[in-house]
């Protein structure tokens, strides 16, 4: 069997060693970028010898400025349909020509000539945005860096509110587990553990700042996070407890683990975590007021007006259900300035 070269690394030699040499040839003094961009284990570094069976080919996307691609667009996607080899080593090949700007609308929603706003970051697709800033950058002269720098990562005051959000998703949460099981589902308090890890491993991307990934590669990034190796044993615990005092515990521990992640990190005074019994209930919850510390820190006008709308969230809930760009559209409206009165539960 041949050794397996990562795909990143077979577009990179497909880029220096075919589309380069064809690009100077057939277009010289023509500025171009290219990447490796897009969905595909390989863009994001995950790929392995399984993820050769489908879809995954050394491919290169090329970038012109705008006015290039309207006027050369055509020729050099015509050029290299002609000049690229049928297979690379041994894989069928790909490309794609694009400016920045295009493909951003396209893989995104999200136009690079108007101001970035709160409501667009809360709009965009996280896993999309890990996918446009993860994959390698072979050859840049038109900007494409400088627009994966722009959508690097959430703007302050916005990774503030994500993580008000990000709290909220786990403190209502957590009582269920004993409620659930204390009926005897405990099926059902396992369902509700299993998503509370997950609410959990995403408040971990928030503090490391780093955009997570969509689910086949959600737990490979999470490990490979600087608290990875700590926290997975602990969350692996919520899933293998057999009752829902033993998940009950499992999910306190890891809850302790991440406010001293947060306490670590500094952007509050330090926060203090509470096992309180709600209601009398038999019931041990985790609790910090991590919420009510980081909500005055938001000082953008925007970000605060959304904060008062929408205090907990369920923005990651709703942008996972809408993800494609073609849905922005409608996601944008829930922060328009006069939405419909809604109620939360906290």
């Amino acid at each position: 069997m041949p050794v397996f070269v990562p795909g990143a690394e077979l577009s990179r030699r497909l880029y220096d060693d075919v589309v380069h040499p064809v690009l100077r040839a057939r277009f010289p003094g023509l500025p171009h970028s290219a990447a490796l961009l897009g969905r595909g284990s390989e863009v994001l570094g995950f790929d392995d010898e399984m993820s050769t069976d489908h879809d995954w080919t050394p491919r290169v996307l090329i970038f012109l400025a705008e006015e290039d691609e309207r006027q050369h667009g055509d020729a050099v996607r015509e050029a290299l349909a002609q000049d690229l080899p049928s297979a690379f080593a041994g894989h069928p090949t790909g490309f794609e020509v694009w400016s920045v700007r295009s493909y951003v609308r396209r893989q995104l929603g999200l136009d690079l000539d108007r101001d970035i706003e709160p409501r667009d970051w809360l709009t965009l697709w996280e896993p999309g945005l890990r996918m446009f800033v993860s994959g390698p950058v072979f050859h840049d002269e038109v900007g494409l860096q400088g627009a994966r720098d722009r959508l690097a990562y959430y703007p302050h005051d916005v990774w503030l509110y994500l993580l008000v959000t990000g709290w909220w998703r786990v403190h209502p949460e957590m009582n269920l587990v004993g409620r659930a099981g204390f009926a005897g589902d405990e099926l059902g308090s396992g369902l509700i553990g299993a998503r509370l890890v997950g609410d959990l491993m995403r408040l971990a991307f928030l503090m490391e700042r780093h955009y997570a990934p969509y689910s086949k590669w959600f737990g490979t990034a999470f490990s490979r996070l600087a608290c990875g190796a700590e926290l997975t044993p602990v969350l692996r615990e919520v899933g293998r407890a057999q009752t829902w005092q033993e998940r009950e515990a499992a999910l306190v521990g890891a809850y302790e683990k991440l406010v001293a992640m947060h306490n670590a990190l500094g952007p509050t005074a330090e926060a203090t975590t509470q096992v309180v019994r709600m209601w009398d209930r038999p019931f041990q919850v985790a609790w910090a007021d991590i919420p009510d510390l980081l909500l005055p820190l938001i000082q953008d006008p925007a970000v605060v007006s959304i904060a008062r709308r929408w205090p907990v969230g369920p923005v990651d809930q709703f942008r996972e259900l809408l993800w494609p760009p073609t849905n922005r559209a409608l996601l944008l409206r829930l922060f328009d300035e006069e939405p419909p009165q809604l109620s939360v539960r906290r």
